[in-house]
């Protein structure tokens, strides 16, 4: 017998009192997510308790938000030597959050810059840099699994599309965060930061560590790199939390998500990309190499081309728009399905051979992939 017979087989009072029981059920499961109050749009400040500790973040609800839809939920973790504030300034993430649909949290390190107003992550394994203050470094990794719960506990947000992005330092505590078994995150989008363990050297040659990377699952990675970046050089070298280069981390993320390891390629002449597939749970690994691009952000006029989909025509988009749509392919969610194409890049206004796809490569040559100026000091 099926549970609905049993339930109209019962006295008229008894399945008031049953279905009243399952509305305030469900109800107070909606509020408990956080569904039901509304918040003022646009950009504010917010506190967050994390190990009897205040800590400071700032939030963008879009105009859309109604407390009624989950809404998919981004994280922005700000470089060395900055502040939540000025990272979103920076990616932007804010913008595409109202354009999309989304939240935004950008969260604030611990650690006291080398000048007035300025923060930095007290990341596992790695020395605050020089001018940083120690004293106040706390556990980062408990304050961003402490600010995800608050997320979902205040906001109307969908548990499965909660995805991180850090520039720089911000992308060391991010990865390090993901590294240490830490399974918040659907996907993770790095901007001149990735990094796969503490850096170790065998026989003359620097290679991640590999006790210092166990990730609790197979997660989507779609990582930036500038071949002019002279603070954490894809070459490798730099400061001692650095060392291995940008293509090994990249290569080391593919390998722990048990991708095939001869990547698929598109090349311009200041842009490359690089997917990695057949990887576990359908996540995707994704690499951008920019030549021009130094230690920033890369500038929203250096654009990105997508191949058209069922949805959407081709479409041009920069990195923090590429990041995004990375997001919704390969890190759909806690269960991804199918990588998303590659995307061939492009500098605004120019034409090419091929539309993009993955695998394929970009004949034409390509624009200057210009980037704004990065903060000094930044890093």
């Amino acid at each position: 017998m099926t549970t609905s017979a049993v339930f109209f087989r019962q006295p008229a009072w008894v399945r008031v009192v049953l279905a009243t029981v399952f509305v305030t059920l469900v109800n107070s499961a909606a509020l408990a997510a956080g569904c039901g109050p509304v918040f003022q749009s646009g950009r504010h400040d917010l506190k967050i308790m994390s190990d009897g500790v205040e800590r400071s973040a700032v939030y963008f609800v879009p105009s859309a938000y109604d407390g009624k839809r989950k809404m998919p939920l981004v994280f922005d973790f700000h470089g060395s030597n900055s502040h939540p504030d000025g990272q979103m300034n920076r990616s932007h993430w804010d913008e595409i959050g109202e354009r999309e649909g989304f939240i935004v949290i950008a969260l604030q390190g611990s650690l006291d810059g080398s000048f007035k107003g300025a923060h930095a992550w007290n990341v596992p394994g790695v020395k605050p840099l020089p001018g940083v203050s120690e004293e106040n470094g706390l556990d980062e990794e408990q304050f961003i699994r402490d600010a995800v719960a608050y997320a979902k506990e205040t906001f109307c947000v969908d548990p499965t599309r909660i995805y991180a992005t850090g520039y720089s330092g911000g992308g060391r505590m991010l990865s390090q965060f993901i590294c240490n078994g830490n399974s918040e995150f659907a996907a993770a989008g790095f901007m001149m930061g990735l990094r796969a363990g503490y850096p170790e050297q065998e026989e003359g040659v620097w290679r991640p560590r590999p006790d210092t990377c166990k990730p609790a699952r197979p997660i989507s990675i779609i990582a930036f790199s500038g071949l002019k970046d002279d603070v954490n050089p894809f070459s490798g070298g730099g400061k001692p939390y650095w060392q291995y280069g940008g293509k090994v981390a990249v290569g080391r993320w593919a390998e722990l998500n048990g991708c095939d390891m001869k990547p698929m390629t598109a090349e311009g002449e200041e842009i490359s990309v690089s997917s990695y597939a057949g990887c576990k749970n359908g996540v995707g690994v994704m690499s951008y190499v920019i030549a021009d691009a130094g230690h920033s952000w890369p500038s929203q006029k250096l654009l990105f081309q997508l191949a058209s989909t069922d949805n959407q025509p081709s479409r041009e988009v920069d990195a923090t728009g590429r990041m995004w749509d990375f997001f919704q392919t390969s890190g759909g969610g806690l269960l991804a399905g199918q990588p998303g194409q590659a995307g061939c890049p492009t500098a605004k206004n120019a034409s090419l051979d091929s539309t993009g796809g993955q695998g394929n490569t970009c004949n034409q040559p390509l624009g200057s992939a210009s980037s704004e100026p990065a903060v000094v000091g930044d890093l």
